[in-house]
């Protein structure tokens, strides 16, 4: 979350930095109001607190020299009952005040482009050449069916739509663009390797900033406050939740590999057909805890980690700078990578690695001490998909297809895979 005494002091700024996110944050007022009111109050208790140490100690002179205490005694008695009603009004400002800040965004930073939408985001490079076909092509639900490695019709009656049975080459393909992700992100750049629960709890839902925003978005258990992983960034963000961490492990890189899960409230209509929008997915994630002043540069490094699967499938692709307008909830500044998908013409999102600043880490109260003598800093998280494993599986079969509907492999899966050809 953000931190109030910045939003207090700042206030103009701030409101004029988010409103920039389409929306109005004018309410953030408010929170001016709130925290003038909580600081008298908190002055009141700790002046009557030392108004009753003053009595009490009377009333000891008081017992000492054998005198009545007893009007003494009633007056302390009766400033603890309002010192408990001023207490408890304190608490009542402050959860006013982190119910607004829990609902409040991240600021954007000031590098990106302002705009209200994804057509204002700034296109920052191309890799690769896109292909052109000399045959009509398929798309890849098409091809799929085709070579029979994938069944959109047998997961609808074991789950419903939006699900899909990976089959024969097609569940080995999936599985091997995971390990190609996962090798090179552990063995090439040096990530430690993770598996975290795919299953998570309220606090570490609350700690990413999923909740409050995205309730309706996820899938709950039922009768119990345990959610279905809806990205790898909730667990391994919540792994230091409540810890501070030691200043010379900094900066901190991992990868994991999840199923992820989401209900999609909200998008019906978009991408129904096939895999692009699914309620479970596979995905490689990085995360990184760092200082805040390596956090730009990490976010850069943690781009071209990303670039390099595409290139070595030698899949074209293009990265873009999120706007204001297309930022995430909890995030300052965020990179797209978008593959060429053919078959619908365009750059397609296959991957968001994104730079929360210390959001994240007020919210999961993840620290770090530069020195023993120190006081605590909130660390910075990055995070995104090293790439959507579901997406890229999309973007072989159709870049790669052939004339009869077979699929010509990238040179790179071919160790995976024990073949050259899916047909």
């Amino acid at each position: 979350m953000l931190d109030l005494k910045y939003i207090v002091d700042n206030i103009d700024e701030v409101i004029e930095r988010l409103n920039t996110r389409n929306g109005d944050f004018s309410y953030l007022n408010e929170l001016v109001k709130l925290s003038n009111e909580r600081r008298d109050v908190i002055n009141e208790v700790e002046a009557k607190k030392a108004f009753r140490n003053q009595k009490s100690k009377e009333i000891g002179i008081l017992k000492r020299d054998k005198k009545d205490v007893s009007e003494v005694l009633e007056e302390v008695n009766s400033l603890g009952d309002l010192i408990k009603v001023l207490d408890d009004k304190a608490l009542e400002i402050n959860n006013k005040i982190k119910e607004i800040l829990l609902n409040t965004p991240n600021l954007p930073d000031k590098s990106i482009p302002v705009g209200v939408d994804e057509s204002f985001n700034l296109e920052v490079r191309k890799w690769g050449k896109i292909r052109e076909f000399d045959f009509e092509i398929k798309d890849h639900v098409d091809l799929g069916e085709k070579l029979d490695i994938l069944d959109f019709e047998r997961a609808s009656k074991i789950t419903g739509t939006r699900f899909v049975v990976y089959k024969g080459l097609g569940a080995r393909l999936e599985r091997m663009l995971m390990q190609l992700m996962m090798d090179t992100h552990s063995l090439e750049a040096n990530y430690k390797e993770f598996i975290p629960p795919y299953i998570v709890n309220e606090d570490s839902m609350y700690g990413t900033g999923q909740f409050p925003k995205f309730k309706e978005d996820a899938f709950k258990l039922e009768g119990k406050n345990l959610y279905l992983n809806p990205t790898a960034e909730v667990p391994m963000v919540n792994l230091y939740r409540d810890e501070i961490i030691n200043n010379d492990l900094l900066p901190l890189k991992y990868v994991a590999y999840t199923s992820a899960f989401r209900s999609e409230a909200g998008s019906a209509g978009r991408d129904t057909r096939g895999i692009l929008r699914q309620h479970q997915f596979q995905k490689v994630e990085l995360i990184n805890f760092a200082r805040p002043e390596e956090s730009d540069k990490l976010l850069e490094e943690m781009v071209n980690e990303a670039e390099l699967i595409l290139q070595k499938l030698e899949l074209p692709y293009r990265v873009v700078m999120l706007s204001t307008g297309d930022l995430g909830f909890s995030m300052v500044k965020t990179y797209d990578i978008e593959v060429w998908i053919p078959s619908q013409n365009k750059y397609r999102e296959i991957a968001s690695i994104s730079n929360a600043g210390d959001y994240q880490a007020r919210r999961s109260n993840i620290r770090f001490k530069r020195t023993n003598d120190s006081k605590t800093e909130y660390v910075h998280t990055l995070n995104g998909s090293g790439l959507a494993v579901g997406r890229t599986f999309i973007a072989v079969l159709e870049n790669y297809q052939n004339k009869d509907g077979s699929i010509t492999l990238p040179k790179v899966l071919v160790p995976y895979m024990k073949t050259d050809i899916i047909k």
